[in-house]
């Protein structure tokens, strides 16, 4: 049943991504042509500074679900109930967080985004973007006691419709009205929907969630999700601004119009980036399931056997990426939207070392490690932006993504080896250094031959 389910979410996210990539490429060109370079500069940037915002989730996700495999695994009701109770109290707080802390930095947008020739307020477009975040958060609650149950692809399913329709109605949003703000009204009111079906799918799938108590979460429980939520907030704040600072660092130094061209090479490699990610993730509660039986060596055998297939998978993106993406840009937008090729291949050397660290974080996941490495994705961050920074100013471009790649490094070098490989497998650091070293020269042999 484990490995059925594991078929079932990674077949039907692998479907989804396809289709989020298909229709990505064709939105993306069309809001090129009908309302250029500038509005695909500040969609972007916008993307950047309110993904920082949703660090204020904190992870609370992430705890949840860890907290709901084992009242699954013992179709423990009461438990189940109490759990999604608390976590419907805890988002509609962050809803209410996110929107304030939007509000608050709002002054401080123009100064971001510089000098830029649009006719729309700055500020409106802001607020509908900033409640398009918002939105995401309500009633998204009961989406975990699909992903506890191994139930991701029917998540997926209805992503794949709203998906599908958004896109189709921002496409005649943008050939029809060429009007911004109402594109992303119209995201909005998807959003909305795609969260009601859900909740209305979980409702019919598990009533017992809908029942009404006066109980309330014991406090061994709410202390130990405190814990986790402590632990992963530090990795929501450090992942948010590894990823999430570039875009506002490119656009400070280079301006509005360059955060669009990278956008391009953004929307391609995040598509690819999506699509693996759900293929990991969608195997992340089966691996919390094999975790409970508490078999080391038959998880680090399964542990293997998915880092074999991570990197191979990224080492042929990558590969993919590096030879195609150039010509595909030049066709797809024209030859003034490409990047220069050494910043490319710094780009995509961060790619792959991102990807090479999923097969970690989903056993990190699964086992709900998040507080004792709680101090890492700061470290990672701090690097990130002074290196950034720092290069930036004296290497160009090339210099913020280079600064990515070194702040990567700090996961590899200490957070999976010494907490994860360590900790649940009892095996060496260094066999954890020379395995992921072994993939990594093996992927680099590839690239460089292929571009040769």
């Amino acid at each position: 049943m484990r490995l059925l389910n594991s078929i079932k979410n990674a077949t039907v996210a692998t479907i989804m991504n396809v289709i989020v990539i298909l229709m990505g490429f064709i939105v993306q060109k069309i809001f090129v042509i009908h309302l250029g370079s500038e509005y695909l500069g500040l969609n972007g940037l916008f993307n950047n500074i309110l993904s920082i915002l949703s660090v204020v989730e904190l992870g609370f996700g992430s705890a949840m679900v860890y907290h709901l495999y084992k009242p699954v695994y013992d179709n423990d009701k009461i438990k189940i109930n109490l759990l999604l109770k608390y976590y419907k109290k805890i988002y509609r707080i962050i809803t209410i967080i996110i929107v304030c802390l939007g509000i608050i930095i709002m002054p401080f947008i123009k100064s971001i985004i510089g000098n830029i020739s649009i006719s729309d307020s700055i500020y409106v477009l802001y607020l509908l973007a900033l409640f398009d975040i918002a939105v995401s958060y309500l009633l998204t609650y009961k989406r975990s006691i699909l992903y506890a149950n191994q139930k991701t692809y029917i998540i997926n399913i209805i992503h794949i419709f709203y998906v599908v329709l958004l896109n189709l109605v921002e496409i005649f949003v943008l050939i029809l009205l060429k009007n911004y703000m109402i594109y992303l009204v119209v995201k909005i009111i998807f959003r909305l929907l795609e969260n009601i079906i859900i909740n209305i799918i979980s409702n019919k799938m598990y009533p017992y969630i809908c029942r009404k108590n006066n109980y309330t979460i014991d406090n061994r429980t709410k202390k130990d999700i405190i814990q986790k939520v402590k632990g992963l907030a530090f990795h929501r704040i450090g992942g948010a601004l590894v990823l999430g600072t570039d875009n506002i660092i490119i656009s400070y130094f280079f301006g509005v119009i360059k955060v669009g061209i990278y956008s391009n090479y953004n929307l391609i490699i995040s598509a690819v980036t999506n699509l693996f990610g759900q293929v990991f993730s969608s195997i992340t509660a089966s691996v919390g399931n094999l975790l409970i039986e508490n078999d080391r060596k038959k998880s680090l055998q399964i542990y293997n056997r998915i880092l074999f297939a991570n990197s191979w998978l990224y080492c042929i993106a990558a590969t993919c990426i590096i030879c195609l993406i150039e010509p595909f840009i030049s066709i797809w937008m024209g030859t003034d939207y490409l990047l220069p090729t050494s910043v490319l291949i710094v780009i995509v050397l961060n790619f792959y070392l991102q990807g090479l660290r999923k097969t970690s974080a989903i056993f990190k996941e699964a086992a709900g490690i998040f507080f004792e490495d709680r101090y890492m994705p700061l470290i990672e961050s701090l690097i990130n932006i002074v290196a950034s920074i720092v290069l930036a100013k004296y290497l160009g471009l090339i210099g913020i993504f280079i600064g990515t790649v070194l702040s990567s490094l700090v996961l590899f070098l200490y957070s999976y080896p010494v907490l994860v490989y360590k900790k649940l497998f009892r095996r060496k650091y260094s066999e954890f250094f020379l395995k992921h070293i072994k993939y990594i020269i093996i992927s680099m042999g590839i690239v460089m031959f292929s571009m040769f």
